[in-house]
């Protein structure tokens, strides 16, 4: 039986446990940091086509991650939205420093 989380509170310490290996939440990130790239390019320069390219960006970085190092089915497959506001959260929080030992 599947989990049914009611906020996105409960749900992100489960996200945090399916991305306990850095290197997986590293290609998280460096997907991020290209989505983010492309989008601003994609807007900036009126090339609004790019913009389908940002899922594919995100997801396929994510998706290795999990599928080379963590060997799970990425959360997006069961919860998709939760799943994508975890991946901004995990890299504010990588960015302010809270993965560090």
């Amino acid at each position: 039986m599947d989990k049914k989380f009611n906020s996105f509170a409960e749900f992100y310490p489960f996200y945090l446990s399916e991305h306990s290996d850095p290197r997986c939440r590293a290609i998280h990130y460096v997907g991020s940091f290209w989505v983010i790239v492309v989008v601003l390019y994609a807007v900036l320069s009126a090339s609004y086509m790019l913009l389908l390219l940002a899922p594919l960006i995100g997801y396929g970085h994510a998706w290795i991650g999990h599928f080379i190092f963590e060997k799970n089915r990425p959360a997006t497959f069961k919860y998709p939205f939760y799943s994508f506001m975890g991946d901004w959260v995990m890299l504010k929080d990588f960015l302010l420093g809270k993965f560090r030992k």
